[in-house]
């Protein structure tokens, strides 16, 4: 019969996740993961396999939970202004909660890594591509619909926006606050063009 685990899995990755989004991932070590968590280094590889592995599923959980406001909003709103608008929004409330660690795990996790956690910087790089690329969908649609000038350089737009998103999470790292983050997000809604003929 196989013995169970003396800890729950759950809160384990929880407190993991935690530590990786405060300190990153090249400066988390194995002994802080294990005392953040709560169990031996047998267990941590016994349940996670290694410290990359364990990262990889905590990064895929702040997906799920911190994280998922931009696919809620990119999902959910009925315009590419609206959406993008409600990203911004809520990037501000997320990043400078207290609640938890500042900014964006993905932004922020592997700003320093050397040639050993390269994986782990491609892995980080692909998650921001990827919003990237949704965002440019969104703006997309508002082109097709009609609801941007004919000339709007999307992907211009999408990468100006991705940016904005990147600074707010290293601006709420460095101690802005949400009135500040707010600031931010409103100025960068100047920037979206209005549609023909407003």
């Amino acid at each position: 019969m196989a013995r169970q685990r003396a800890f729950d899995r759950d809160t384990a990755l929880e407190q993991a996740l935690r530590a990786f989004w405060r300190h990153g991932y090249e400066a988390t070590s194995v002994a802080e993961l294990t005392a953040a968590m709560g169990i031996k280094p047998p267990s941590l590889y016994a349940a996670f396999g290694d410290k990359r592995r364990l990262f990889e599923e905590v990064v895929a959980r702040y997906q799920r939970t911190y994280g998922a406001f931009t696919t809620r909003a990119l999902a959910e709103e009925p315009t590419g202004r609206q959406a993008i608008e409600r990203v911004l929004r809520e990037a501000a409330a997320e990043y400078a909660s207290d609640e938890h660690p500042r900014g964006c795990m993905v932004i922020s996790s592997a700003v320093n890594c050397g040639p050993e956690s390269a994986e782990v910087e491609e892995l980080l790089r692909g998650f921001r591509e990827e919003a990237k690329a949704a965002l440019k969908r969104r703006i997309d649609e508002d082109a097709a619909a009609g609801r941007l000038p004919a000339a709007t350089d999307t992907a211009g737009l999408a990468t100006f926006y991705a940016a904005v998103i990147q600074g707010m999470s290293t601006q709420s790292r460095d101690g802005a606050g949400l009135a500040e983050l707010r600031r931010v997000a409103a100025l960068a809604m100047a920037a979206y063009p209005a549609p023909p003929g407003a």
